[in-house]
């Protein structure tokens, strides 16, 4: 993903500090991670959900990017449950 700048959530940063996921994970993901989901309709900007590798372990990281300033807003960080994902964790589990 490209952007400019970062903006962490206050709800991302409590979720980091609870999770012990430090913004360079964030930012990885980022650079090197993959869109699994799109969600073209969030307000106030298209969001989406990304998924990176981060020393062997998945990460999954909701961001909007605000396109006009190329900064990416980080609304939550989270390790996926796997068993809530199916293997590779791209696809959610049917119930």
């Amino acid at each position: 993903m490209k952007y400019k700048s970062i903006s962490f959530s206050g709800h991302a940063v409590k979720r980091m500090f609870e999770r012990s996921i430090e913004p360079e994970e964030v930012e990885f993901v980022l650079r090197q991670g993959k869109v699994i989901a799109a969600y073209p309709d969030d307000t106030p900007y298209p969001s989406c959900l990304m998924l990176g590798f981060v020393r062997g372990q998945p990460l999954h990281v909701v961001v909007a990017l605000e396109e006009n300033s190329q900064t990416c807003y980080i609304i939550t960080v989270y390790h996926p449950d796997p068993a809530l994902w199916e293997a590779g964790f791209e696809k959610r589990r049917s119930v």
